[in-house]
């Protein structure tokens, strides 16, 4: 295990279930005057490992951006139509993932199973996940992490911008000394990432213990309709992924999946897409065959625009959060609730409980009370791991479709496994 990054993050997901059963309601072993304190400590891995996440993602991502932009100087013409095709496929995949998360909850009316709760008001909402214990020990980054998450699209277009005035630039010899200091930038901002990856299983045991603390089985038990509502669409979302590389990225499934399973699997414990982007460039270049100028634009653009999964969960939230409070949506608010959806998870940041921020903001947008925002809080971390799993298949798969379509031709080892 000491090896094997995967096998130490299943083994601190199972201790961390088995610690939050102990430490729920249910169990009866600790009082919740105990029991929440003890979680919110126990989470604080889990928030140091984010932080730092966060706190190298500026560079991180403007750097792997305008060295990929650099690296395609040579060919704009192709450089323009990769970013073009990109935009094409977020665009569509997130619209059909919205569509696919609002009808479900329309058709199997999770929200009719629940009875509401009986808080009402903004006060029924519990305070910030991070939880006060967390506070001080992670303030030395909180200024930072807070700018990367709020700011992440004007990053991500500031760095578009320096890449292609680069690559317009008609000299580009005398731009040489900034590559070599993106260059070290992106090297230092990897190395604060390994660092972080070591904390990875405590990270995964402390925010999977606190999430059942608080939770308890029998509420996993009462929310299991609309858990299941959202993980059934979030299966049709990887099949519509799987579909698209086997038409357009000439690979099959069985193969795609093997080659992106460790992406998925650290992306499912960590419910950040950017903590990923790492291993998703590494994954890109030497199991999907992609050029690594062309990884190095395509992911981490892709883990800020790409949230196909993320609107696909708000689909369902809206709509169960709407059953809930006896609110019906018609085919003209569902439809606009979709588009609103595309353009809200766009550019959100890729960390685990933004979606929650944005989905208050799109419940009160439809008029919608915001008791039954409760139940979605109950299970928002484990559903986040799911889509956020989701979406770095996405952004794999959009690679694979624009090498496949951009670069080089397969090899005949690739063609035979094909």
């Amino acid at each position: 295990m000491r090896s094997r990054l995967w096998a130490q993050v299943l083994a601190g997901l199972l201790a961390g279930v088995a610690a939050g059963l102990a430490l729920s309601p249910d169990a009866g072993l600790v009082e919740p005057a105990v029991s929440d304190p003890l979680g919110e400590w126990l989470a604080l891995p889990g928030h140091i490992f984010l932080s730092l996440i966060k706190m190298v993602l500026m560079p991180l991502v403007a750097c792997s951006i305008i060295l990929g932009l650099a690296a395609g100087a040579s060919d704009p013409v192709k450089l323009r139509r990769v970013g073009g095709r990109l935009a094409g496929f977020v665009a569509l995949t997130t619209t059909a993932a919205a569509a696919i998360g609002a009808g479900l909850a329309l058709w199997l009316k999770p929200g009719d199973l629940v009875a509401a709760p009986p808080a009402t008001g903004a006060a029924a909402i519990p305070p910030d996940q991070a939880g006060q214990a967390a506070e001080a020990p992670t303030a030395p980054f909180a200024d930072m992490a807070s700018a990367v998450q709020n700011e992440m699209l004007a990053i991500v277009i500031f760095a578009i911008f320096l890449g292609v005035a680069y690559v317009a630039s008609p000299n580009k010899a005398r731009l040489d000394p900034l590559i070599r200091v993106l260059e070290a930038m992106l090297e230092v901002s990897m190395t604060v990432v390994k660092w972080a990856m070591y904390l990875t299983p405590y990270a995964v045991f402390g925010l999977t213990a606190q999430l059942l603390a608080r939770l308890g089985a029998q509420s996993l038990v009462a929310l299991g309709a609309y858990v299941g509502v959202v993980l059934l669409g979030l299966a049709g979302l990887l099949a519509l992924y799987f579909a698209l590389v086997a038409g357009l990225g000439r690979m099959s499934p069985l193969r795609f999946q093997k080659a992106v399973g460790e992406a998925q699997l650290l992306a499912f414990s960590t419910s950040s897409s950017a903590a990923v982007i790492p291993l998703s460039i590494e994954t890109a270049v030497e199991k999907l065959r992609a050029p690594s100028s062309t990884a190095s634009f395509v992911i981490p653009l892709a883990a800020t625009v790409n949230m196909a999964g993320t609107a696909l969960y708000q689909g369902a939230a809206v709509v169960f959060v709407a059953q809930i409070a006896d609110i019906t949506l018609g085919p003209s608010e569902t439809a606009f609730m979709v588009l609103t959806l595309v353009a809200a998870s766009i550019g959100a940041p890729g960390a685990p409980g933004v979606s929650i921020a944005i989905l208050s903001g799109l419940i009160a947008t439809f008029g919608i009370p915001p008791q039954g925002l409760v139940f979605v809080l109950g299970v928002d971390r484990f559903l986040d791991m799911a889509r956020t799993s989701v979406n770095v298949t996405g952004d794999l798969a959009a690679t694979r479709i624009l090498t496949r379509e951009h670069g080089p031709e397969l090899s005949a080892e690739e063609a035979r496994h094909t």
